[in-house]
C-alpha cells in the first residue's frame, strides 16, 4: 500500500515593506562584473513587497539623486542602482522616507558595507 504524501500549501500575503536597504560602498571590480552592472563608486540593494513597488522605488530613486539603474525585478521586488556613494545612500533613503510616509510602508534600517 502506497503511502500518501503529505501536502504544504505555502502563502505568500506581503506585507508593505522595505525589507533590505543596504549600500556597498567602493566594491570589489569583480562585484560589478558578476552583477552585469556598470561599474560606480557604490551599489545600492532594496528589496521590497509588494514586489511592484520595485517600479516605484526605481522612480524615487533615479528622481533623488544621481544615480543609474543596475538591475530591477518587478517580480521579486529585487532594485539595485549605482552611484557615488553619497548619491547611492540619497536614493536610498528618500525611497525608504517615501514609502514610509506617503504610502504606509515599514522601513528598513538603512545599512553600509
Amino acid at each position: 500500500m502506497e503511502q500518501e504524501k503529505p501536502r504544504t500549501i505555502h502563502e505568500y500575503v506581503p506585507g508593505k515593506q522595505v525589507t533590505l536597504a543596504h549600500v556597498i560602498a567602493n566594491p570589489d571590480v569583480s562585484l560589478y562584473t558578476k552583477l552585469g552592472i556598470q561599474e560606480a563608486g557604490a551599489i545600492g540593494i532594496l528589496t521590497l513587497t509588494p514586489t511592484e513597488t520595485a517600479i516605484i522605488a526605481a522612480d524615487i530613486a533615479t528622481k533623488a539623486a544621481d544615480v543609474r539603474l543596475g538591475y530591477l525585478d518587478r517580480f521579486t521586488g529585487s532594485l539595485v542602482v549605482t552611484g557615488d556613494v553619497a548619491a547611492v545612500e540619497m536614493a536610498l533613503a528618500e525611497v525608504n522616507r517615501f514609502l514610509r510616509e506617503v504610502l504606509q510602508f515599514t522601513p528598513a534600517l538603512l545599512t553600509r558595507s
